[in-house]
């Protein structure tokens, strides 16, 4: 089958283009692909550059080329009212290929950030919505976004997974859990912005007793909006020992640091869709540390796949965390992170999630 793809794929790499990537991969070995990348390489400070729409204009000519003959059309849609308005185009461009037409909806913000907001999008949106031949989400807490103007039978669930390379072994994790470790490995990482939590659990970690820092690695990863911002995170841990950050980091590097970490923590306060981060932590054996955004409850229980805090307070990351240096706490720890792993390897891999996206696109 002819599908045309409409999503962006790396250069540049995050979380989003490696998804897109993987499902890519796995779609072309069997159908015929016709792309439209819809990367973004020409924002200068937050702002649309000249780059940025020549690249929307090549994207509506290359669309409008390439949809001839398509059996079925992907696209993966913004959460951004410049976004959305190029999707809204991108509809009318593909008006008579609505029936086979699939969206694919990574985040789960758009309903408060532009639905509730702006009732005349939410009825033009809703208007070719409606006649599409389906939607993908990745948990139950997005389906209020589309329930009561979507047929239920049209609305599919679909979790995101962890990169094959991340699984760890049963021996290495074995290893990991043997017995109670000299200091307990954590890990943060993300993009380093405010939202993320990272000065948050910065501060916490400060305010630990000296002899209870030794029990810990702290290990920060990830990328800053400014030189500004990492030089202050920088200075903010000159001296603290048990506190290492390591920058951007390579496939390689990644799985080595989450591998290595008993604990996984996204004390985040961010319009979460899913993270892929803590399905990365299942993966790895680690025990997750985050808050209840709601698309990470579509994941993540409390007592079950780790602990929830209360987002935007330090407070509650000190109480998880001298819980957790605790030697008879570490059973319950290790029970947790042996859940999180075979959740993985029987929900969240690549395998699984390409042949559910083929099942609802009809391909092989």
């Amino acid at each position: 089958m002819k599908i045309l793809f409409i999503a962006p794929l790396p250069p540049p790499i995050n979380g989003h283009s490696l998804v897109c990537q993987v499902l890519y991969d796995g779609l072309k070995s069997q159908n015929s692909m016709a792309i439209v990348d819809l990367k973004k390489q020409g924002l200068k400070d937050g702002k649309i550059s000249m780059n940025r729409l020549a690249e929307i204009f090549r994207v509506f000519v290359e669309t409008w080329k390439k949809k001839k003959n398509a059996d079925v059309v992907y696209l993966t849609i913004s959460e951004s009212l410049a976004g959305n308005l190029k999707d809204l185009l991108l509809y009318i461009i593909c008006y008579s290929l609505l029936p086979k037409f699939y969206i694919h909806l990574h985040g789960g913000s758009i309903k408060k950030l532009l639905f509730d907001h702006f009732s005349l999008l939410y009825a033009i949106n809703r208007f070719f919505i409606q006649k599409m031949g389906g939607v993908i989400i990745s948990g139950k807490s997005h389906l209020e976004i589309f329930e009561g103007y979507v047929k239920s039978e049209r609305i599919h669930t679909i979790p995101n997974f962890a990169p094959s390379y991340m699984f760890i072994s049963d021996s290495d994790f074995e290893r990991k859990f043997k017995d109670f470790p000299e200091k307990i490995n954590i890990l943060f990482l993300s993009n380093m912005i405010p939202q993320k939590g990272y000065l948050l659990l910065l501060e916490a970690f400060q305010k630990l007793e000296k002899e209870i820092k030794v029990k810990f690695i702290l290990n920060f990863a990830g990328r800053f909006d400014s030189k500004e911002e990492a030089d202050f995170f920088q200075h903010s841990i000159k001296g603290e020992t048990a506190i290492q950050y390591h920058g951007v980091v390579s496939d390689d590097k990644k799985k080595e640091l989450f591998q290595s970490a008993h604990l996984f923590i996204l004390p985040t306060m961010f319009f979460e869709g899913q993270p892929v981060s803590i399905l990365e932590g299942y993966a790895s054996g680690c025990v997750v540390l985050t808050t209840g955004q709601s698309g990470i409850l579509d994941v993540f229980e409390n007592n079950t796949n780790g602990f929830e805090m209360i987002p935007g307070s330090i407070d509650s990351i000190v109480e998880n965390l001298l819980f957790i240096k605790e030697s008879r706490n570490f059973d319950k720890l290790k029970q947790i992170a042996k859940f999180n792993l075979e959740k993985a390897k029987n929900v969240y891999k690549e395998e699984i999630y390409i042949k559910k996206i083929k099942n609802v696109l009809g391909v092989n």
